[in-house]
Order: C-alpha cells, then sequence, then structure tokens
C-alpha cells in the first residue's frame, strides 16, 4: 500500500465509470428501465455515505426520497456522467436539508455501515478486503470532522465529485470547499498518523 501507487488506476476507473454512467443515463432517460437501475447501483452507494453523515440513521429515508425526485425528473437531465453525480447529490442534499428542517435537528453522525462498503470492486480477493477495511476506518473517522469538511470530504472521495462540481452542490466557492477538503483530509492524515505510533 505505497504512496501514490493507485492514484492513476483510481483517476482512470473513475472516468471510465463516469463515461459508463453517462451512457446508462442516457438511456435510462429514454426509458430504459435496466440503465436506470445500473445507474443507480453506480451512484446510490456514494450518495448514501454522503447522506449518512449528514442526517446519520434516517439516510435510507432521504434517499428513498431523493430517488424517487431523481427518477420522476430524470427526463429534464442533461449532461454526462459526472454532471449526474452532481445532480443527484444536489438533489440528496436539499432532500437531507428539508428532513433536518422538519425534525428540527443538527446533523449527527453515525457509525459508517455496510452499504457505503459495497463501492464498486477493483481487484482481487485480498484487496477488496484491504480497501474495505481502509475505507471503513476513513469513513467512522469522517463521520467526527466539523461538517463543513465532513461534507466536503464525503462529496469529493466517497460521492467522487469534482471540485467544481461538489461547490455547486453546496452552494458555495470553489475555494471554499477546495479549503474544507483540504482542512479535512489533513485532519483524517494526522489522526491517521497519531493512530500508527
Amino acid at each position: 500500500m505505497g504512496e501514490g501507487t493507485g492514484d492513476a488506476p483510481t483517476a482512470a476507473h473513475g472516468r471510465d465509470r463516469d463515461v459508463e454512467l453517462g451512457a446508462a443515463v442516457e438511456r435510462a432517460r429514454h426509458g430504459d428501465e435496466d440503465a436506470f437501475a445500473r445507474a443507480y447501483r453506480i451512484v446510490h452507494p456514494g450518495l448514501l455515505g454522503y447522506l449518512r453523515g449528514i442526517v446519520g440513521e434516517d439516510a435510507e429515508d432521504v434517499a428513498s426520497e431523493a430517488w424517487l425526485e431523481i427518477a420522476r425528473d430524470l427526463g429534464r437531465f442533461r449532461g454526462d456522467g459526472a454532471g449526474f453525480r452532481g445532480w443527484t447529490a444536489t438533489i440528496a442534499r436539499h432532500r437531507a436539508l428539508d428532513h433536518l428542517r422538519r425534525v428540527r435537528s443538527r446533523p449527527r453522525p453515525t457509525g459508517i455501515e455496510q452499504d457505503v462498503l459495497d463501492l464498486p470492486a477493483q481487484g482481487d480477493a485480498a484487496g477488496e478486503a484491504l480497501d474495505a477495511l481502509s475505507t471503513r476506518h476513513a469513513l467512522a473517522l469522517v463521520a467526527g470532522l466539523p461538517r463543513d469538511q465532513a461534507e466536503a470530504v464525503l462529496l469529493r472521495v466517497v460521492v467522487g465529485l469534482d471540485g467544481p462540481t461538489a461547490a455547486r452542490v453546496l452552494g458555495k466557492r470553489p475555494g471554499a470547499v477546495r479549503s474544507a477538503a483540504h482542512r479535512g483530509l489533513k485532519r483524517l492524515a494526522k489522526q491517521l498518523k497519531g493512530r500508527g505510533r
């Protein structure tokens, strides 16, 4: 698990997934139910992880509301796979904020559950197990970050959005989101380094 060894394959894999997602979304827009199911399987795990960071244990309910809206409005969506991720994250965030207003509570991070770890597999079983352990540990640490940092990290790392798209989802300037993500990742790295001693 050397530093930098997985960066290029991960970026290439992300681009490939966005191309696959874009194609599925385009077919789904024209009524292909199997393509919609494919788009759902690609996007849902990251979206659910993001929602868990905002609404905690109510994430499943909020995700269901978001997916109903996504399905209803899909015909109006225009864009590629990366754009679809951003669009779905924006809808999910609006549903989460509506939910929080309804229950008049503050965001309550909880432990990250198995659904978030059901991200698409990329390698052998041993590598997948190590990735799952690393992911579970990192996502549990993300839950302890300040909200702005946690949301920025979740959108960038878990949902897979680029900086400008994450900024649009959060309604902030790209620099503010970059800064929050950087501070959050720096804090996580410090925590991981402290535990390694």
